[in-house]
């Protein structure tokens, strides 16, 4: 366990505050499809940075002048930047997924969603609950398949070399019946694992697969959850998958009879404690459930194992983020329903069921990542979103390595008007150090409205090795991975 971090510990570089409006422009569509080599370069590209990164996130938040009404319900648009000899190639494609080839096609929202309405007033609404696989999520490259991942239904398959979509990818028959397959994978010794949860707001059936690297299922087992289980994430260590499941009231009768979006129908109940379901990998894959005190844990670090017990990182809020007002209106008051979390680190104690957590950086952060090797086994570094200072509203404007096992820090920020998303860790070929490698994020730049790829030192994340600048802006990102397969 590592000593809390608080914000006066830490170097004193901080960002100016920034109009509301700055940030809120990363959330404008960006409708044109591109593709062509990046020529305007600061630094220059590692020649042994070989390889393609995925990047998947909402591309539009709008039909036909028709607004969303939440970021999640945008219509999937896969970036892929490909690396090759010292250069770097851009391309940007909508998934072609059935609901947005009808919706372009009809000039209007046709689907409901997480957060979004389809114009009509409730009766347009009553009970429809055919809502748009939007393909948004994340984006992986496994067993010579490129799927385009959401929450709640199958991938869909891309052609890694155009993003042309091939289709929903049924996975030779192995998800049944639309079965969902979630949109955070994780790898761990060259093992896919997976999850999918189906069911009512009552009761859900929770599912894991596991496949190997041709993509052919090694496991499948499913487990009965009770309460609604409203699981994005997961850890997995040598022996065991890992699931949060915070404390949440849900009410369907409002969805079904069209008053409401889902996101209205189920409230943080901050009086029940959250759960943490840990599932055997192995011996009849037996489940337990623990209980702690409530918290929201979206996005999680890493998990290991260590003298008998589980350890795990997330990042935890008091609450769950919902949004206020009706529609997508990114303004002051969409920024200031954004709960900020916290990273924590957590003991689980499988033989006595207890659970203890500590704090372990005192500043709002997101997106925490490892080297993709220390998957499940206890790591030294870890990075993730931040802010620079105690500002605590708009979109995270910097990138930190945290070293914890001597509570150092690093950051990069790209304040005042610069906003970076997820960090991916990418290994220097033939390296077996944790921290040998490049951090690559994509950065919205308000000043410019333009969008820009950093590629950071991983050993020294304050060093900027390459800054490569697009032609255009692009959406705040969700999730991306790297392959070091090169696509052009």
């Amino acid at each position: 366990m590592v000593k809390t971090l608080n914000l006066n510990a830490e170097n004193n570089l901080t960002e100016k505050s920034f109009p509301v409006k700055d940030g809120a422009r990363g959330f404008e569509s960006q409708p044109n499809e591109y593709s062509y080599w990046i020529d305007e370069i600061e630094g220059v590209i590692p020649r042994n940075l070989q390889g393609t990164l995925f990047r998947n996130g909402a591309g539009l938040f709008e039909v036909n002048g028709q607004k969303i009404g939440h970021p999640f319900d945008g219509d999937g648009m896969v970036c892929a930047i490909t690396f090759n000899q010292g250069r770097a190639h851009f391309r940007n494609r909508y998934v072609r997924t059935e609901g947005y080839v009808r919706e372009q096609e009809a000039g209007k929202i046709l689907y409901r969603g997480f957060g979004t309405q389809k114009p009509g007033g409730w009766i347009a609404n009553l009970f429809d609950t055919n809502f748009k696989n939007t393909a948004n999520t994340n984006v992986i490259y496994w067993g010579g398949k490129l799927w385009a991942m959401w929450e709640g239904g199958q991938p869909y398959q891309l052609i890694p070399g155009t993003l042309e979509t091939i289709g929903q990818d049924d996975l030779d028959g192995l998800l049944k019946s639309n079965h969902p397959f979630s949109a955070h994978p994780r790898i761990k010794d060259n093992t896919f694992i997976n999850f999918g949860v189906q069911g009512g707001v009552t009761s859900q059936t929770l599912t894991i697969f596991e496949l190997d690297a041709r993509g052919n299922k090694l496991k499948e087992h499913s487990h009965p959850l009770t309460g609604f289980a409203f699981l994005h994430d997961m850890l997995v260590t040598d022996n065991y998958c890992i699931f949060i499941q915070p404390p949440f009231q849900a009410n369907g009768l409002p969805l079904l009879l069209g008053f409401k979006t889902i996101e209205q129908c189920f409230d943080f109940d901050s009086q029940q404690p959250t759960k943490i379901i840990v599932i055997s990998r192995h011996r009849n894959y037996d489940m337990e459930i623990l209980e702690t005190e409530s918290f929201f844990g979206f996005h999680h670090g890493n998990a290991w194992e260590k003298e008998g017990k589980i350890y795990l990182e997330s990042i935890c809020s008091h609450s769950f983020p919902k949004k206020s007002q009706a529609e997508l209106d990114c303004t002051q008051a969409y920024f200031d329903d954004l709960c900020q979390g916290r990273l924590w680190e957590f003991e689980l104690n499988l033989a006595e069921k207890t659970v203890t957590r500590q704090k372990i950086l005192a500043r709002g952060c997101e997106f925490p990542s490892v080297h993709p090797g220390w998957t499940g086994k206890e790591h030294r570094y870890l990075y993730m979103m931040v802010f620079n200072s105690s500002i605590k509203r708009g979109p995270l404007p910097a990138v930190m390595k945290l070293d914890k096992q001597s509570g150092e820090t690093q950051r990069w920020s790209a304040a005042p008007t610069g906003f970076p998303g997820e960090p991916i860790f990418v290994p220097r070929p033939h390296s077996d150090e944790e921290d040998d490698g490049w951090i690559i994020s994509m950065v919205y730049d308000a000043a410019l409205h333009k969008s820009y790829l950093i590629i950071l030192d991983a050993k020294d994340i304050t060093k900027e090795i390459a800054k490569l600048y697009l032609k255009h802006h692009l959406p705040y990102g969700l999730h991306g991975n790297w392959t070091a397969k090169v696509f052009i």
